[in-house]
């Protein structure tokens, strides 16, 4: 071994120098490239391992410290496993921060974003993640977001992209629009501010043609993605099961559609409500007189500056305006009065609701405030089973009647109590309905409609289809092109990709319209079918398009011919283990099954689901709160490191507590840690047998330590168990501790079994000091890349356990007996214990089970 690649010395004190240990085998790896991913040449199974890639907003933080840390976790493992590991790492690097920043500072969002992405890079290398960094990639680089703009295209061509007038969340501080995903509790998900609805013309992704399969296929994935994230995402699909039923309007030619899920109690609707918000209020108001027209306007413009949160809520009063225009009931022809309010939302269902006052508690709200009419078309009271009723009889023997305490129907009017009907019973007021439960009505009166083709059975979803465009500069330009005569085309595939223009020059200042709409000379283009002068679309893309199929172009990032190699897609995917926070639940994962299905369907992949298995860890938190910068309580990853090390702090976080729970970084101990660090590098410089050595001759009882770790070891880390692994590898230390300093001694075959196991472990949490300890221990190569050694079997069986013996389930003894004892000596030794006898006394053993060489437990009278 040459003087240049000797060991570092161990320092004085039983320390180490985290940093030249860091140092030298980053800059190893950094030349010898170990963790690229091998080629076709390469037959080892294989692992796509794959972390939430980042946004540039800074530095790095300890959110990423975690993130990365439980990624590179899972990636070091499956190498030490004998796979071929894919474990890239790019920049989702368009979006609203950078933009921001750029007009903060004057300066072109690039020059932001990608010195932020050098300086992350820089702290991903010092961290010592084992990412492949041939495959990096940028989603603001052209040679990526001509893709973007390929894939956009290829969903138009299918239908699945277009462009409609609607109701929309707007931003008024972003000036932007935002997916409804994107509003929390009303507010910005990005800035906080409060969100309002504003019509506009926008682009979507026509998400709820699989809104089935999106849902139904979360099937797929039970046991493999976190239960929550299931729920969430089966909540926000929202699919309800009804009817949708034709209504006539009076005055008006086209009938107006409604869904249902109860058309059991269609004989009950008394009124019909609309959004004032959608396109059929402001079609019946206009058909009014100019009295409704004026108040309808009036309400529409308070009803705008509301939020959906707001206007859903159950606790405030209600608001609406009569119409003067009548809807039809197709089953009784009585003329239901439409009215407009805001309880009802314009994306829901058809954006009109049939009211059955008596059996919707808002519906009921609404009716008591604006003295509708209440008409109850469910018994409540009545059995809607054949169950033979208990008779119970008073203290003198006689039968109780049930109904002396049971209320009326009568008692139970809606009207009057101001509580809707929702449960079971039985139909009453409703024609052929009558006396049929809930589930047999809907089935009949479905029917009915159907053949009478006033209405069908329907689905409807919670979903809405994805808005994607965006009015800010910082994203990928909309590859289409509007023509004098009000069309809409493509931009030519050869011409993609279409490259944002220089930033110099442009106000980026959010105006509510794109800045790309002022750079007059980059809108200017022509009608590729007839050269006549058009105009380039002003918007950009939501940058969830971006990350919707990132991981496929991983597979293939230099390519300039094709988004992705479906042959490398067909090697590597699925993502075998995705790794990021439970915040992407539904925003993230689910435009990424949306996409990945579509481009199934379009014959480019093989696969219908993008994660096979996801993992979310929680959040690194301090002193109970999340950090923020306003709060003053952020802890810097780039300090922490300076002060103890990438190793100390990987495994001081490793440690902290199971992946999935929030870490207190007041809880963590990088003091440990790095004690820890010097005890197991030291123990790799006190060995002093050979690599040769023959380990069956050393101290049995420290090898069994070493061999319980390797068994245990694999199973724990793929249930993420994370910091049992790590408590593991600090007992096997303190044990070769112990016996090198008071037991066999320092060239005991078993204290170099145990240290080289040491260090093919510790790879996963402390990867500079195993390599490190590999090194001292004589050996050439990365210890990252070796493939772990099999416990010896012969080794996990105990020579001794301890056996519990209970009487009438209390324990009152145990013994210490060999792991291979039979029941009968085993039930001989239980009963002869002192102990035993004494609790025994006089009572007689009715029962005895024995299972050796655990338990023995005696059932006594």
């Amino acid at each position: 071994m040459s003087q240049s690649s000797a060991p570092l010395p161990a320092a004085d004190g039983g320390g180490y120098d985290a940093h030249a240990v860091q140092t030298k085998w980053q800059q190893r790896w950094e030349a010898a490239d170990p963790f690229r991913a091998g080629g076709p040449e390469d037959t080892r199974p294989r692992k796509y391992v794959l972390a939430m890639f980042p946004y540039p907003s800074g530095d790095l933080h300890m959110g990423h410290a975690e993130n990365y840390l439980y990624s590179d976790i899972v990636a070091r493992f499956w190498r030490h496993r004998g796979y071929n590991v894919l474990n890239p790492i790019g920049w989702d690097s368009f979006g609203l921060p950078a933009e921001n920043a750029a007009i903060k500072r004057g300066a072109d969002p690039r020059e932001w974003t990608y010195a932020n992405i050098e300086q992350q890079k820089a702290g991903f290398r010092q961290y010592g993640v084992s990412f492949d960094w041939n495959r990096v990639l940028h989603t603001s680089d052209p040679d990526y977001y001509r893709w973007n703009q390929w894939l956009f295209q290829k969903l138009y061509e299918r239908g699945l992209a277009y462009r409609k007038a609607s109701p929309v969340n707007w931003c008024p501080n972003d000036q932007t629009v935002l997916a409804n995903e994107q509003v929390v509790d009303g507010h910005c998900e990005r800035c906080g501010h409060e969100v309002v609805k504003k019509k506009l013309t926008q682009w979507y992704f026509k998400i709820t043609d699989y809104a089935d399969r999106l849902l139904d296929d979360l099937n797929q994935l039970e046991g493999f993605w976190p239960s929550k994230v299931l729920r969430m995402q089966r909540n926000w699909i929202g699919r309800s099961v009804g009817a949708d039923i034709d209504f006539e309007i009076e005055g008006r030619a086209e009938k107006v559609t409604v869904f249902s899920t109860r058309p059991d109690t269609l004989h009950g609707a008394t009124f019909m409500v609309v959004a004032p918000d959608s396109d059929l209020a402001a079609e019946l108001a206009a058909g009014s007189t100019a009295e409704v027209r004026m108040r309808f306007q009036d309400y529409l413009e308070r009803v705008q500056r509301e939020t959906d949160i707001e206007r859903q809520s159950t606790d405030r009063p209600k608001t609406g305006v009569f119409l003067d225009r009548f809807a039809i009931n197709p089953v009784n022809g009585e003329r239901l009065p439409i009215w407009a309010a805001d309880y009802v939302l314009a994306d829901y269902g058809h954006g009109a609701v049939m009211a059955v006052p008596a059996h919707d508690q808002r519906d009921l709200d609404f009716a008591r405030a604006f003295d509708l009419p209440v008409k109850v078309v469910v018994d409540t009271t009545a059995p809607i089973t054949g169950a033979i009723p208990v008779i119970e009889l008073d203290e003198n023997g006689d039968p109780i009647d049930p109904t002396l305490d049971d209320p009326s129907l009568d008692d139970l009017d809606p009207a009057r109590t101001g509580i809707a009907l929702t449960g079971e019973g039985r139909l009453i007021n409703s024609g052929s309905l009558n006396g049929l439960s809930k589930r047999h009505a809907i089935a009949r009166i479905v029917d009915e409609l159907t053949a009478a083709g006033t209405g069908r059975a329907a689905k409807s979803y919670r979903l809405r289809d994805w808005l994607i465009s965006r009015q800010r500069f910082w994203g990928t330009p909309i590859p289409m092109i509007h023509t004098e005569d009000g069309g809409i085309v493509p931009v030519p595939e050869e011409q993609l990709p279409l490259t944002l223009p220089d930033a110099r020059g442009i106000d980026l200042t959010p105006k509510g319209s794109s800045p790309l709409g002022a750079a007059s000379a980059w809108m200017q283009t022509e009608d590729p079918e007839t050269g006549a002068a058009a105009q380039r679309d002003p918007d950009t893309m939501d940058t969830f398009v971006d990350s919707s199929w990132y991981f496929l172009r991983f597979l293939s990032p230099g390519d300039a011919t094709q988004a992705f190699d479906p042959a490398q897609a067909a090697r590597w995917a699925p993502v075998d283990f995705y790794i990021g926070g439970v915040e992407h639940a539904i925003l993230h994962l689910l435009y990424a099954r949306f996409i990945t299905k579509a481009l199934y369907d379009m014959g480019h992949l093989d696969f219908t689901e993008p994660f096979s298995s996801l993992i979310n860890q929680g959040m690194v938190i301090l002193n109970g709160a999340k950090m923020s910068k306003s709060k003053g309580n952020l802890v810097l990853f780039q300090e922490e490191l300076d002060a103890h090390g990438a190793d100390a702090l990987r495994v001081a976080l490793a440690f902290a507590g199971p992946v999935e729970d929030d870490k207190d970084w007041a809880d963590v101990s990088t003091t440990g840690a790095t004690k820890f660090l010097s005890r197991a590098l030291r123990v790799a410089h006190d060995v002093s047998s050979d690599p040769d050595v023959i380990w069956a001759e050393g101290d049995p009882a420290l090898r069994r330590v070493t061999h319980r770790l390797l068994a245990d070891a694999p199973g724990l880390v793929e249930q993420t168990k994370f910091n049992v692994v790590v408590a593991r590898l600090m007992e096997l230390v303190n044990a070769t501790r112990k016996a090198i300093d008071s037991g066999p001694g320092a060239a005991d075959p078993a204290v170099r079994e145990a240290a080289e196991a040491t260090a093919m472990v510790l790879d996963l949490f402390a990867p500079h000091v195993a390599e490190e300890m590999w090194e001292v221990l004589g050996y050439d190569g990365f210890v990252g890349l070796v493939t772990w050694r099999q416990a010896d079997p012969m080794l996990l069986v105990e020579d001794s356990v301890t056996t519990v013996v209970q009487i009438d389930g209390k324990v009152r003894a145990t013994l210490e007996v060999s792991a291979r004892i039979d029941a009968a000596e085993l039930e001989r030794l239980a009963r002869a214990d002192a102990r035993i006898v004494k609790a025994l006394g006089d009572r007689e053993v009715v029962r005895a089970v024995v299972r050796p060489p655990k338990v023995v437990s005696f059932s006594t009278r």
